[in-house]
């Protein structure tokens, strides 16, 4: 087996892993746009990861792109950042951080999750707990 062969079996066989322990059926698909997805902390719409599918070769509908991200974020996979009411990023990094939004460019750029300290936050209702603080603060260029 030749080595970039051997190492792409490795990705799969990683990317399969990592569905399952996120307890999700590593589908032909899900597979597939966990691997498009890669390693590499980005930000990504629905709408760019399809057409990376399309130009991969990988067959697969837009609604399913949407639901395939939505069930990675459920799993914990990714984190989605709502911009806007019809536009939302899929962020690769999961960890404690806040976000740049370019109006312009529509570029998401990550802030150290120490980077911003939030303060007069309101006690949650009854019955809750506050899980996270989103922070997104928009920009544009001069």
């Amino acid at each position: 087996m030749r080595k970039s062969s051997k190492r792409k079996t490795m990705r799969l066989l990683d990317t399969i892993e990592r569905l399952r322990a996120a307890g999700l059926r590593p589908t032909r698909q899900r597979a597939a746009l966990a691997g498009l997805l890669g390693s590499e902390h980005r930000h990504i719409s629905a709408e760019s990861l399809h057409r990376e599918a399309a130009k991969a070769g990988v067959p697969v509908s837009l609604a399913t792109v949407y639901n395939t991200l939505h069930q990675f974020t459920e799993a914990g996979l990714l984190r989605e950042v709502a911009i806007s009411a019809g536009r939302s990023y899929f962020d690769t990094n999961t960890g404690d951080h806040q976000h740049f939004y370019c109006e312009e460019s529509g570029e998401l750029v990550d802030i150290p999750g120490n980077a911003i300290v939030v303060d007069g936050i309101p006690g949650p209702p009854k019955g809750t707990a506050i899980d996270r603080v989103d922070v997104v603060v928009r920009i544009r260029r001069n």
